[in-house]
């Protein structure tokens, strides 16, 4: 009697100790077009899934269940065909019992381009990693570009293997073994009449698109709180909450999508542990792949407009605005690792999928870019050849944006090179002139205590932070990464890929208020309701010191003596709000 009662107490010891345990979390971690990628009707998608059970989760696609017989499973990779005729692009996630997935984006349209392999890299005169036999070809707009790409793939004995067909542009897989013989076919592809451009690229088969090296000043940052403060992050939360239900008759905020050029986010962090399964609007959504690093550049570039308040970690904008607002869905989403290419691929995708707003927390500089006091930038650098191609690929993006979707809006980080954004020598792509293209530079808290927020002295530039009259506005370069657990010190991070998207997500929140906003008049509200940072170079560029253009007498009311003429644009995010409740009175 006495084994027996011992075994049972053991039997329920195990069991209980089990029934305590937390499950493995399930996670989607990676989601690709996989087979042809040219096929329309009929889509492969690739699934890489940690905490996979011994069964096949259950998927689901927006609002839809999808039928177990689409789904095969290869070990930890489970692959789904989908006709697109039956759903629409959406939030994909999977359910398993209890648990629930992460949901990344899952687009039905039909720009995707392949990444190179490992073995498909090498490294060309400029020590640069470049693609050896993936190029990409822009097909002249009167012609039909998937005819004439395989016409030339067959002249040359290439072959199609992506597309990014509202801008005409191909991708190509030349039978070159080396940079030579890839050489020899570009200049050849690049004779032809039917051939706007070729598009080479340079980035290794796994490149994050790191923070500039370039070296700042030996100054521990303050608080994330604290330099967002400078752009009056609380206030416009509090007014959002506040005066937005509170008017008579109460404004009724709409929902808004913004598309995020990154990688993936990590769910496992306090900021979007909470952001698993099915979520929708009115509430603030994430979609993303996971990641795998709490303080990866995703996750804090997401965690400014999304992360969950009050958690220490990162603190998001958007997330802030939930109570009142009618909810935002935020998708990151980079296509493949397929380098410029894959962002403008992704961006296509997204902006046909109904996004309005695109942070862009990434760009390039040429090999030979110059910063401020005249040294070579040493970051994020591209060759000559390659710059041209992304030239001609970033016009035909914006050209396709201003005929197509003349309503969505790019907010670009300004960049860390200590150098000149607005220069189409050097830097892109910041430096196109568009409406619908508005660049971020980053500042910091200065370390004036006896001056009010309003005050020019209260922040300064950050010296890494690009500059010059591109430059539409400055915001805080600094936030707190994610955390695995509540209460843990995190690291701080900071550049104008953090800048950026405290804009697009205000840019969000003022659509939300009034959808009728165009890009141009976006812009507008911004500069009228910025406060200042900087000297007064009364419109003289001084020892490059002007952060960006300068206040116009039109943004200040056509006032010349208005003390704000002349100097750099600060964000303002709560002005910019009540600017934006303020466009609806005009227009009823």
């Amino acid at each position: 009697m006495l084994l027996r009662f011992a075994a049972l107490a053991t039997l329920f010891t195990f069991n209980a100790g089990t029934a305590t345990a937390a499950p493995e979390p399930l996670r989607l971690e990676n989601l690709k077009r996989c087979g042809d990628l040219l096929e329309t009707q009929h889509q492969d998608w690739c699934l890489t899934v940690r905490g996979l059970g011994d069964g096949t989760p259950q998927l689901n696609l927006g609002a839809k269940t999808i039928p177990a017989d689409a789904v095969q499973r290869e070990g930890e990779n489970l692959r789904l065909r989908l006709d697109g005729a039956n759903y629409q692009s959406g939030p994909l996630w999977l359910q398993d019992g209890p648990r629930a997935s992460n949901a990344a984006w899952l687009t039905l349209r039909n720009s995707h381009v392949l990444a190179a392999g490992p073995d498909e890299v090498a490294k060309n005169m400029d020590g640069l990693t470049t693609y050896v036999d993936l190029v990409s070809v822009l097909i002249e707009e009167d012609r039909d570009g998937r005819q004439e790409a395989e016409r030339l793939a067959q002249k040359y004995g290439a072959k199609v293997v992506g597309s990014i067909s509202p801008l005409n542009l191909y991708q190509l897989r030349l039978p070159a073994k080396d940079l030579v013989q890839r050489d020899a076919l570009v200049l050849r592809l690049g004779s032809e009449t039917s051939v706007d451009a070729v598009v080479i690229e340079e980035s290794s088969a796994e490149e994050t698109e790191q923070a500039a090296t370039h070296p700042e000043e030996p100054k521990k940052p303050a608080l994330d709180s604290d330099e967002w403060a400078a752009n009056r992050f609380l206030d416009a939360v509090n007014y959002y909450q506040r005066r937005i239900p509170g008017r008579q008759p109460p404004i009724q905020p709409q929902p808004v999508r913004i598309g995020l050029i990154e990688r993936d986010v990590d769910f496992d962090t306090t900021d979007f542990a909470d952001n698993v399964g099915a979520c929708s609007p009115p509430r603030t959504c994430v979609y993303a792949r996971d990641a795998d690093k709490s303080d990866n550049h995703g996750t804090t570039v997401a965690g400014i407009l999304a992360a969950r308040w009050d958690d220490s970690g990162n603190t998001g904008f958007l997330r802030g605005l939930d109570k009142a607002s009618g909810g935002f869905e935020v998708i990151v989403e980079r296509n493949s690792d397929a380098g410029i290419t894959a962002n403008i691929a992704a961006s296509v995708n997204l902006v046909e999928d109904g996004v309005r707003v695109l942070n862009w927390s990434w760009g390039i500089h040429r090999v030979g870019a110059k910063d401020i006091k005249g040294d070579d930038v040493d970051s994020l650098l591209r060759s000559g050849i390659a710059m041209g191609g992304y030239e001609e690929l970033l016009e035909e993006f914006f050209l396709w944006l201003r005929k197509e979707h003349p309503d969505v809006i790019v907010v670009n980080s300004a960049g860390n090179g200590s150098s000149f954004s607005g220069s189409d020598e050097y830097r892109l792509p910041s430096s196109f002139i568009t409406e619908q293209l508005l660049v971020v530079g980053g500042h910091q808290r200065s370390e004036r205590t006896d001056v009010g927020v309003d005050d020019p002295a209260y922040a300064v530039k950050r010296s890494s932070s690009n500059i010059d009259m591109r430059v539409d506005i400055t915001a805080a370069a600094c936030a707190h990464a994610s955390t695995t657990s509540a209460g843990q010190d995190s690291a701080v991070h900071c550049g104008t890929s953090y800048a950026t998207p405290m804009v697009a997500g205000l840019l969000a929140a003022m659509l939300s208020i009034n959808p009728q906003l165009q890009p141009e008049q976006l812009r507008m509200l911004l500069r009228r309701s910025a406060m200042t940072i900087g000297d007064n170079h009364d419109f003289e560029q001084m020892d490059a010191e002007d952060l960006t253009a300068p206040i116009l007498p039109s943004e200040r009311r056509y006032q010349l003596n208005d003390k704000d003429v002349g100097r750099s644009a600060r964000l303002d995010m709560q002005k910019a709000l009540d600017l934006a409740v303020q466009s609806r009175d005009r227009v009823r």
